[in-house]
């Protein structure tokens, strides 16, 4: 191999390194001595030796190519608005072997530096209204954030593609790992409930990453919940491809940790492969993908890398690494190697490489100029229009939809049991008879989550569902609730409709970035072409009588509020939850939503209403076919004296209350149970509003962040901002153990008060 030509010396600062690496490898090649060579045949081995061959090569450095001037393009044309991203792949282009020995329908979770990657499994796509699909367009559609962009329609660069199973990623620090590892999962769990993949019956998921990555804590329990699968001899075809360039933007991996780390893990099968040589590392790449297609057990591939040229385009790495440093690292660049590969070989003569080098180039910038006039994204419409899809006729219809009579009798014991034919029952019960018509209804339906099963949750919510529908579809898991929703979006990715459950409000927290970054996000990101359709379950919120403190009783809705897309239900008695669960489930099966179904603890078992013994707050089973809308409150009582708008625990403190200040005042009031608190309908809440001489909000959320301040705003921007107005919320402070926690969330005499002080 040739010498790298001597370092452009650095004149100032902010000097261009990305001059430098394409200008070394052009004196590279133009270095390398004319001869003739006798290139070998296209199914012969590249080098001696080499299990890649001829033709596999020219394809494999062509995506290379085509890889870095997608990055050398994104340089240039950033500084004039052409390009808005500039995280590359340059030194990475090693990944494009992973691409050609896996399936283009192996679904793939994707490092941010995989241009090489991409380019070449599009060459597993068949040809397009008589032309080849083509990587460089639609890459630079994204670089460009054009409307046309078939991964995202603009929203954001992302690696992704729906025909090539490549599903979009905005992760950084390796929170895709979860799901990728749940897709795996899911593909061995479809086949044991008898579900049709999408995909092959013997695809891998593969899921790539950085080495500063892999000591994330999302990344670290993906690796355990494969080791733990993998131990009890369950399938869980996932391949880890770890692209160790040695660097986490500017922060040094120690010398050899990734193999230290991993080699040795139980259940955790170490493979590692050269990436910054084609003709080397393709046997090793190899090796690891038919070791995890053929024994279906977590692997993992430590793929060597460098990265030159930088983090980004705006990481002027000559501000704090040495020009000898710098030197180095671009000495290591893959490309060069795969120049010398390519004339050693004889496939190419310098003239050739360089005239190949240069046409792609013209390619990558003549599609970038086509990119930038392409349409952009002008309107708030137009970027929001995937991120919550709602049809509510077909809702409607779906959730109004029976389960089979006949499985309903087998499941319930007869016609005589069937949960409508019962008399009132309270929270708990019809939720867990809801959960029964659910998973009746939804042969995909799978419920997991900690304690689920044969104990049948800490609550016995999921009581009997363990044995009427046996572990293939109601399971438990490992402690862990970032896996948990991993597992959950994994099995939606494969169709199915998961119901997982995080068992307390308070360990939702540990994972949320799985729902806020990456469940409800992947409709945004890929503009509606994949889906993460689910029904997660929290119990949560406060009045557990001062047990358990602030881990049972976590009023910290706005987690839940704040994430884009997201739909949140959360009933007060049982009749509602039974019909919000059945809209839900539709929500999500039938426009793919993210659901979340807040679960009030305090009254799951609750009875009476006004008195000890009165039964008041128990309510009798819908029928099968009924159903509610989304946003749909309800209403209890008449009048305008007063009206409270609540929900959760509220409810039923809220009409103690009112019962009071009837007899004591003469008021006629109206309590409204929102039930939807996720969108939030301000219309709804405006029109109950409107006649209102005094308002009182109960919101057990925080002062500074509950639902109330939403309330409130749907009120004035409905011009009834000067309608007298009380709030009765919870103390910006956590809960504290026993008696102390009623100092800190409303009461019944706070609501008394407030609308006492309208008076």
């Amino acid at each position: 191999m040739n010498a790298i030509p001597a370092p452009i010396p650095a004149r100032h600062k902010g000097f261009n390194r990305a001059e430098i690496v394409d200008r070394n490898f052009i004196e590279f090649v133009r270095g390398w001595p004319q001869r003739s060579h006798r290139a070998p045949a296209a199914d012969a081995p590249v080098l001696p030796g080499s299990a890649l061959d001829a033709q596999g090569f020219r394809e494999l450095f062509e995506s290379q190519l085509i890889s870095r001037h997608l990055d050398l393009m994104a340089r240039v044309l950033r500084v004039q608005n052409k390009v808005f991203y500039t995280i590359g792949s340059s030194g990475h282009e090693g990944n494009a072997m992973l691409a050609r020995l896996t399936r283009h329908t192996d679904p793939a979770f994707l490092h941010y530096r995989s241009g090489a990657f991409m380019a070449e499994r599009f060459r597993k796509l068949p040809r397009r209204d008589g032309r080849n699909p083509d990587p460089v367009m639609d890459s630079a559609l994204s670089f460009a954030a054009g409307k046309d962009d078939p991964a995202s329609g603009g929203r954001h660069k992302v690696w992704g593609s729906k025909p090539l199973w490549v599903l979009p990623q905005t992760s950084t620090i390796a929170s895709h790992l979860p799901k990728a590892l749940g897709t795996a999962i899911a593909i061995e769990q479809a086949r044991r409930i008898g579900h049709a993949l999408p995909i092959p019956d013997d695809s891998i998921a593969i899921c790539s990453f950085g080495d500063a990555s892999a000591n994330h804590a999302t990344a670290q329990t993906a690796f355990n919940t494969a080791a733990w699968t993998a131990y009890q001899k369950l399938p869980a075809p996932v391949l880890f491809v770890c692209e160790d360039n040695g660097i986490g933007i500017s922060v040094k991996t120690p010398a050899d940790w990734i193999r230290a780390s991993f080699e040795h893990r139980r259940d955790l099968d170490y493979f590692r492969a050269d990436g910054l040589d084609l003709a080397a590392g393709y046997a090793d790449v190899a090796r690891a993908v038919e070791h995890c297609r053929r024994t279906r057990r977590p692997t993992f591939l430590h793929l060597r890398t460098t990265r030159v040229m930088g983090h980004a385009g705006t990481d002027f790495e000559i501000e704090w690494r040495s020009v000898e440093e710098l030197v180095a690292v671009e000495a290591g660049d893959p490309l060069l190697r795969s120049a010398a590969i390519a004339l050693e070989s004889g496939l190419y003569t310098p003239d050739a490489l360089l005239a190949a080098y240069e046409a792609i180039r013209a390619r990558c910038f003549a599609a970038a100029e086509e990119a930038d006039r392409r349409p952009k994204l002008t309107t708030l419409a137009e970027v929001v229009a995937p991120l919550a899809p709602y049809t509510p006729d077909a809702v409607a219809a779906e959730a109004a939809r029976a389960p089979d009579a006949a499985q309903r009798e087998a499941v319930f014991g007869g016609a005589d049991k069937l949960p409508e034919k019962q008399p009132p029952r309270h929270l708990a019960i019809q939720i867990n008879q809801a959960l029964h018509d659910l998973l009746i209804k939804y042969p995909e339906a799978l419920l997991f989550g900690e304690d689920v099963a044969q104990k049948g949750g800490v609550y016995t919510v999921t009581k009997g569902l363990h044995k009427a529908f046996r572990s293939a579809r109601v399971f438990n898991t490992l402690l862990d609730e970032t896996m948990i929703l991993g597992l959950a979006q994994g099995y939606a990715n494969m169709g199915l409709l998961p119901i997982p459950e995080i068992q307390y409000l308070a360990y939702f927290h540990n994972a949320c970035d799985q729902i806020r970054g990456e469940a409800a996000s992947l409709q945004f990101f890929s503009n509606d072409q994949y889906r993460n359709p689910m029904l997660l379950r929290i119990a949560g919120l406060g009045y557990q009588r001062g047990f358990g403190g602030h881990f049972h009783n976590d009023n910290s809705i706005t987690a839940l509020r704040d994430i884009p897309g997201l739909v949140v239900g959360c009933p007060s008695r049982g009749d509602d939850a039974a019909l919000m669960l059945r809209t839900l489930m539709a929500l999500a099966r039938v426009d793919g939503r993210v659901c979340v179904f807040l679960e009030p603890i305090a009254l799951y078992m609750a009875k009476d209403l006004y008195a000890p013994g009165d039964g008041e707050w128990q309510f009798a089973y819908p029928a099968p076919g009924e159903a509610m809308s989304l946003g749909e409150g309800r209403v209890h009582g008449a009048g305008d004296d007063l009206l409270i708008i609540t929900y959760g625990n509220g409810v039923p403190m809220s009409l103690r209350a009112a019962r009071e200040l009837e007899k004591r005042r003469g008021w006629k009031i109206r309590v409204v149970d929102l039930r939807w608190l996720v969108p939030l309908n301000a219309a709804y809440v405006a029109a109950q509003a409107k006649t209102a001489r005094r308002i009182v909000l109960v919101d057990e959320g925080r002062h500074s962040a509950g639902v109330g301040e939403g309330i409130v705003t749907a009120l004035v921007e409905a011009g009834l901002g000067a309608t007298p107005l009380r709030r009765v919320v919870g103390a910006d402070t956590y809960t504290p153990l026993a008696a102390a926690a009623f100092l800190v969330l409303p009461g019944e005499a706070d609501i008394v008060a407030a609308a006492d002080a309208l008076a």
